[in-house]
C-alpha cells in the first residue's frame, strides 16, 4: 500500500498561493516579492519552477497507473489534459473577450490596432500553456523510456540549451535580452502581437526555446517522487535528498560563472539552481509535516490550494480580468480628463494605500 504524502499537498499549495501573491502587486513592491531584472534570481523567480518540479512529483505517483492501464490510455489522458490546460491558458489570455476602446466595450478580437496604430493581439504562450507543453513531453519521456535514460536525455536538454544559446545568440552577449537566440524563433512563429511586451519589447519569457530546459525541471521533479516512493518515509530518503539538493545547488552556481542563472530565458544553470532549492524545501516540509507531524490551520490553508491548484489559479485570473470592464471615476488627471479604474484598483487606491506610508505594504496588502 502506498504511503500519503501530505506535505506534498502542501508544497504544492504554498507554491500556488505565492504564484497568486507575486502575480498581483498593486503597484511598488518589495525585492524579493519581485523578478530579477535579467541575470540573478529572488524568491518570486523560485516560484513558477517549483511549481513544475511539484508537477513532476504528482507525476511519479500518478505513471504507474498509466503503465498498467497501457499507451492507448496513457496517451490518451496525457494529450487531452494537454490541450486542457494550454486553451485555459490561452482562454486567461484573451478573456473576457471584450475590452474598451473609444469609449465603449467592443469584442476583443485576435488582433487589433491600438491608439497608436500598432498591432495589438492576444498573447499565445503564457504560464499555463508551459505547464501543459512541459507536462506532454516529460511524460513522454519518463513513460517511455528508463530512468537512465531519461536522465541522459535530461542532460541532453541542458547541455543542448547552453550550446543553442551560445552559438546562436548574438556574438558577445547571447544571453541578453537582444542577444538571446530565442526571440528571432518567437517572432517567426508566434509574431510580434501574440508576444509579452512587459519588457517594453517583443519577448516572451514563456517563450518556445526555453521550454527545452523547463522540461527538466519536471523531470527532476519526477526523479524525485519516484525516490521518495521507492525509499519511504525514512530517514535515508530524507538524507539523500538534501545531499542531491545540496549538489545540485553547487552545480547550479558553478555553471552560473558562464551560463547566468536567469528566469526569463529558463537557463540550465537556473534549472539546476531552482531544482536543488525546490528539494531542499520539499525535504524540509516532509521533516516537518511527515517526521514531526507539524500540521495545524496552515497546512490545511496551503493543503486547499494543493487539491485545487488550477481552479483557484485561473480564478486568480479570471477575476481581475471581467472586473476589469468595470469602470470607477478615479478622479481628473492634469489635463482635466476624467480617470478610471476598475474595483480592484479603485479597493487598492482608496483602501490600501491610504493606511500606509509606503507603497511597498500597500501592494503587500493588496496582494494578500
Amino acid at each position: 500500500m502506498k504511503e500519503r504524502y501530505y506535505s506534498l499537498d502542501v508544497f504544492r499549495g504554498a507554491t500556488v498561493a505565492l504564484m497568486i501573491l507575486v502575480n498581483n502587486q498593486g503597484g511598488s513592491t518589495y525585492v524579493p516579492l519581485d523578478h530579477a531584472s535579467w541575470n540573478g534570481c529572488t524568491p518570486t523567480d523560485l516560484v513558477f519552477p517549483f511549481f513544475l518540479f511539484a508537477v513532476g512529483n504528482a507525476m511519479a505517483f500518478v505513471m504507474p497507473r498509466f503503465q498498467q492501464a497501457g499507451t492507448n490510455v496513457f496517451l490518451t489522458k496525457v494529450i487531452k489534459r494537454t490541450l486542457l490546460i494550454f486553451f485555459i491558458g490561452l482562454f486567461l489570455n484573451w478573456c473576457p473577450f471584450l475590452m474598451w476602446q473609444n469609449g465603449r466595450i467592443v469584442f476583443k478580437p485576435w488582433e487589433w490596432a491600438g491608439s497608436d496604430d500598432v498591432i495589438h493581439g492576444v498573447r499565445i504562450l503564457g504560464v499555463l500553456q508551459r505547464i501543459a507543453i512541459c507536462y506532454f513531453f516529460a511524460s513522454l519521456i519518463v513513460y517511455f523510456f528508463k530512468p537512465k535514460m531519461v536522465f541522459a536525455i535530461s542532460a541532453a536538454l541542458l547541455l543542448l540549451y547552453w550550446i543553442l544559446c551560445a552559438w546562436l545568440g548574438a556574438g558577445g552577449a547571447p544571453y541578453s535580452l537582444s542577444g538571446y537566440f530565442g526571440v528571432a524563433v518567437d517572432k517567426a512563429v508566434l509574431h510580434e502581437p501574440h508576444m509579452y511586451h512587459g519588457e517594453g519589447v517583443a519577448f516572451d519569457p514563456e517563450g518556445i526555446t526555453s521550454n527545452l530546459t523547463a522540461i527538466v525541471q519536471i523531470i527532476a521533479g519526477y526523479f524525485v517522487g519516484r525516490y521518495i516512493q521507492q525509499k519511504g518515509k525514512t530517514y535515508e530518503m530524507l538524507s539523500n535528498l538534501f545531499m542531491a539538493a545540496v549538489a545540485l545547488i553547487f552545480v547550479g552556481f558553478c555553471w552560473d560563472l558562464t551560463f547566468p542563472v536567469n528566469k526569463k530565458i529558463w537557463t540550465s544553470s537556473y534549472v539546476l539552481y531552482t531544482s536543488g532549492l525546490a528539494i531542499l524545501t520539499l525535504c524540509t516540509a516532509i521533516f516537518f509535516i511527515e517526521f514531526k507531524n507539524a500540521r495545524g490551520a496552515w497546512s490545511r490553508f496551503f493543503d486547499v490550494f494543493g487539491k485545487n491548484p488550477l481552479f483557484i489559479f485561473v480564478l486568480s485570473g479570471f477575476l481581475p480580468r471581467v472586473l476589469g470592464l468595470i469602470r470607477i471615476n478615479n478622479g481628473l488627471n492634469k489635463d482635466g480628463i476624467m480617470r478610471h479604474t476598475s474595483p480592484f484598483g479603485w479597493f487598492y487606491e482608496h483602501i490600501c494605500k491610504p493606511l500606509f506610508t509606503d507603497e511597498r505594504n500597500a501592494s503587500l496588502l493588496y496582494a494578500l
